[in-house]
């Protein structure tokens, strides 16, 4: 489950805000810091839900196939979603 795009905001502001504060770091005023950070973060925590559409994609594709070997959509979807992971190394 992804996080909701304005909690992520939230997130990015507390860490860069932590980070300035305990002088980690230095913002400039007219910096896309903030932007940057907020696209590399939402991206990470859609990631699940990203991989999650791409394999009910497939399994779209195949539904013909898998109907006729009886296989359990639930059980083919794990499968399917393990093997994407492995190959992608992929850390959810």
């Amino acid at each position: 489950m992804a996080l909701r795009t304005e909690f992520v905001d939230f997130v990015v502001d507390k860490v860069l805000d932590e980070l300035v504060e305990r002088e980690f770091i230095e913002i400039p005023e007219d910096s896309r810091v903030k932007d940057r950070v907020f696209e590399v973060l939402n991206e990470e925590v859609t990631l699940e839900d990203r991989l999650n559409d791409e394999v009910r994609t497939l399994l779209n594709e195949y539904s013909n196939q898998i109907r006729e070997s009886g296989a359990s959509y639930q059980e083919t979807f794990k499968l399917i979603k393990r093997k994407l992971v492995r190959e992608r190394k992929i850390v959810l």
